[in-house]
């Protein structure tokens, strides 16, 4: 598992743990899976139980073709609903605990996602992924193809447990929050604001500071009412904790 070292167009500097091959091969055996459930269903209930092979008897092999076309573009399109949908990632994704983001630090688009599925069919049609395994080996941000064609690459979510590594901050039984506009943020962005702050904080970097409380002034829409930039990026996390704690 290697570090992606992303910086940002606000010159914020951030790192980020790409995820390991196992991760990601058991990730895609899990996809499998469901898309094997899928195939299972639909054998059963249109093959079996309403017996629609009936309807194929006379028809043309154009019409029986596109019939099951029909039923394979779940599975052949599975990669990029889902990724589409669901921000990068996938079921097997989201059990790993893996995504897919740009590497400059920004969300995924349709656009991405469509050049990594259609490279995909590539990878994964041509020696059973085993191209996708050697580019992911040879690059030192963990990419297959796809994701150098669409400037992304898959990252972990996974975190230690202990407070020093998560998104928690300690506040007092009566702490009384100043920013509602912090539940804009996810449990992801908090992470990366916490660790690029504490970075910040050992290096006495205070511009990378400053760089920071305007990045989350401008995507949540909250203005410092809590006196200097670290102060401020300090109610920020306690906010955030105490609106996701009691919700």
């Amino acid at each position: 598992m290697s570090e992606l070292s992303i910086v940002t167009t606000q010159n914020v500097n951030i790192s980020f743990k790409t995820a390991s091959v196992g991760t990601r091969i058991v990730s895609e055996l899990l996809d499998m899976l469901v898309k094997i459930a899928y195939v299972v269903v639909i054998i059963y209930v249109f093959f079996y139980l309403l017996n629609i092979q009936k309807f194929f008897e006379g028809a043309d092999p154009w019409t029986s073709g596109a019939i099951m076309m029909l039923f394979g573009l779940p599975v052949m399109l599975y990669s990029l609903v889902q990724e589409s949908l669901m921000e990068g990632q996938t079921v097997g994704k989201k059990i790993m605990k893996i995504k897919v983001i740009k590497i400059d630090g920004y969300q995924a688009g349709f656009g991405d996602y469509l050049i990594r599925w259609i490279f995909r069919i590539v990878e994964f049609g041509i020696g059973s992924g085993v191209i996708g395994l050697v580019a992911i080996l040879a690059s030192n941000k963990s990419q297959r193809l796809g994701d150098m064609a669409a400037g992304t690459a898959v990252i972990s979510l996974k975190r230690d447990i202990n407070i020093d590594h998560t998104i928690l901050q300690e506040i007092d039984e009566g702490y009384v929050p100043i920013y509602p506009l912090v539940i804009k943020l996810s449990d992801n962005d908090v992470r990366i604001i916490k660790e690029t702050f504490e970075s910040a904080l050992r290096a006495e970097d205070f511009k990378l500071i400053y760089q920071l409380r305007e990045k989350i002034e401008s995507v949540t829409g909250i203005k410092n009412q809590s006196g200097n930039d670290s102060d401020f990026i300090r109610t920020v996390l306690k906010d955030y904790n105490y609106y996701t704690r009691n919700m």
